[in-house]
């Protein structure tokens, strides 16, 4: 390890600390009619003179699953342009969404695009743009004194959540950790109580890999879960893992690592073992083809190197979102989607690819178009 890495960790743990202290994300943004930042303007003599200074309010809210990356984001607004405020309340994407279709909030943050009927619903407003702004990896964490560096795979994960895998010395997982010594204990599961982005991309996952658990189960945003208890939101899961001993539970991996939770590898979809990183929930996008809507996921990828529990956080906005508003959006997500990839990292969100981030703002640059 690096001598700058504790510094880092501490700075990562602090961040987080703020989010879950305070849910409510105020920051600054500011941009001209194409989305950048206000700049000098010619004046009629050939001289330049400054633009006007551009103030208002963007209110949005949804997934706490990118909530830490926003804080950072529109923290940086909030220092170089105190007179627009965006307010962000991460309230978790079913929340998100449903404000979004009623038209309560000026964006919203989700995990999990919008299924047909949510978008039939939210196109009656006007058109609607999923915004990719980072990819993120979901996680299995878990509570247990003296056992780290567990290994699970698609099935053993599945029958843990179904409840028929339910002591933590279970055949199936000492196949898979043959070197750990495995306690004869009960695992605690834990899952989210509330409308759920990570929820959605944890569940594909598992429906997609195991036939048990898309015949009985499925996906969402919120699912009928046949064992466990909830928690409200990422921050919820990670604090009643951290409290349990005995626990599993999901949470996404800035959550997990900036609050100190064990983490288990996964065996992907090649069978390569693999641990969660920056580089293999980039890596989970390799050979994704991005449709022109950009609703696409990452669950359960075929990338060798890539993690099996992957998925983008999107942005909704309405093309036909008043002007006034529409240049502060436009503004906040070109800085993202342009100047916000070392915060990203640091947080251990994977920026988007360039491919993306090209069709990504074609869709920023139609905000307020009609």
């Amino acid at each position: 390890m690096s001598d700058d890495q504790p510094r880092r960790r501490m700075s990562r743990t602090i961040r987080i600390g703020v989010f879950v202290a305070a849910m409510t994300l105020i920051a600054a943004a500011c941009s001209n009619s194409s989305g950048s930042a206000a700049a000098p303007a010619p004046a009629g003599d050939g001289t330049t003179s400054a633009a006007p200074a551009l103030a208002g309010t963007l209110n949005g809210a949804g997934a706490t699953f990118p909530a830490p990356i926003y804080l950072e984001w529109i923290g940086a607004y909030q220092k170089q342009f105190p007179d627009v405020r965006v307010n962000y309340q991460a309230i978790g994407s079913g929340g998100g969404v449903q404000n979004f279709i009623q038209q309560t909030v000026d964006f919203a943050g989700t995990d999990a695009y919008l299924t047909d009927d949510e978008l039939a619903q939210a196109s009656q407003n006007g058109t609607v743009y999923h915004i990719p702004t980072v990819f993120g990896a979901v996680v299995p964490a878990y509570n247990l004194s003296g056992v780290d560096g567990l290994t699970l795979d698609c099935d053993s994960l599945a029958g843990v959540f179904l409840g028929t895998i339910t002591r933590w010395n279970d055949p199936a997982i000492v196949a898979l950790n043959p070197k750990a010594t495995l306690p004869d204990e009960d695992i605690q599961i834990v899952h989210r109580s509330d409308g759920s982005g990570t929820t959605n991309a944890f569940t594909l996952y598992l429906d997609t890999c195991n036939t048990q658990w898309h015949d009985t189960v499925g996906y969402g945003k919120d699912v009928e879960w046949p064992v466990g208890v909830g928690g409200k939101g990422n921050d919820g899961v990670a604090a009643a893992i951290s409290n349990t001993e005995g626990s599993l539970g999901y949470v996404e991996l800035a959550y997990a690592t900036q609050t100190g939770l064990q983490i288990t590898s996964m065996v992907n979809k090649s069978g390569n073992v693999i641990e969660p990183s920056l580089e293999s929930t980039a890596a989970a996008a390799d050979g994704v083809v991005f449709p022109d809507d950009l609703r696409f996921t990452l669950a359960d990828t075929a990338a060798p190197q890539g993690w099996p529990i992957a998925t983008a956080t999107w942005i909704l906005a309405y093309g036909n979102m008043a002007e006034d508003k529409a240049q502060l959006l436009r503004s906040w997500l070109t800085w993202a989607l342009t100047e916000g990839d070392d915060a990203a990292r640091a947080l251990d969100y994977a920026p988007i690819p360039d491919s993306l981030q090209k069709k990504a703002l074609a869709f920023v640059n139609q905000i307020g178009a009609g």
